[in-house]
């Protein structure tokens, strides 16, 4: 597969994406009290259930979260449409999401922790939808499996490669996912609240490569073979 020329859209920061998608799910449920970050099917299911018991602390609990990443998606817009620096905005979208997760550690109620996780995943879900101009999800992993499938399926069919690669793609992102969540669960079998700290670094990382710019590497290739 050939390389994005965007770095926002290329694989390894898709990699990198995904294994902070996979780390933060796993945080919020097994640290922070069965709450999922990413998937807010999961806490709306969980709402409804607590609802229909009369159980309104259960309700909110679980309905917290989902208005959070619902806010995250609206600022990351936000970012988007308004926001004008130096900084790409989808960079500005990484270190907000880096910053807030380095929050996460200190704060001690599990519904506020959740709350800023899920908002982070909000910004990330609305701020990373494709890779090499194929619309992807790292932070879940329902429309990656269905995407998957459709490809291998398309191959099976016609036996066109193109068709094999994308699928490798999305089966690639769900075990970037897949080995988020086990290193969220191994972090926090060792470090407990602060284990997000972790995550946070993913991001960091994730800004840092962020900076190559693939636009202009094929314009300086041009000028340096058109040289005498």
């Amino acid at each position: 597969m050939e390389r994005a020329r965007q770095i926002s859209d290329s694989i390894e920061l898709g990699v990198i994406m995904a294994l902070a998608g996979g780390f933060m799910d796993a945080y919020s449920y097994m640290a922070r009290g069965g709450v999922f970050a990413n998937a807010q099917t999961g806490n709306i299911l969980l709402c409804g259930v607590h609802l229909s018991e009369g159980d309104w602390a259960g309700m909110v609990h679980y309905a917290l979260p989902v208005l959070a990443f619902a806010a995250g998606i609206v600022i990351a817009d936000l970012v988007h449409c308004r926001f004008s620096s130096a900084l790409h905005w989808r960079q500005v979208i990484v270190l907000l999401e880096a910053a807030a997760l380095l929050a996460v550690a200190f704060i001690v109620p599990d519904v506020a922790a959740n709350c800023v996780t899920s908002f982070a995943c909000g910004m990330q879900v609305e701020s990373f939808r494709k890779i090499h101009g194929h619309g992807i999800a790292t932070t879940m992993c329902i429309g990656n499996l269905r995407s998957a499938m459709q490809n291998m399926d398309d191959y099976l069919l016609n036996r066109d490669r193109g068709f094999l690669e994308n699928g490798l793609l999305y089966f690639g992102l769900i075990a970037c996912f897949a080995a988020g969540a086990v290193l969220g669960n191994w972090c926090v079998g060792r470090l407990g609240h602060m284990a997000i700290g972790v995550c946070s670094g993913l991001l960091v990382a994730a800004f840092a490569i962020m900076f190559i710019d693939r636009e202009r590497k094929p314009a300086r290739a041009g000028a340096v073979a058109g040289r005498p």
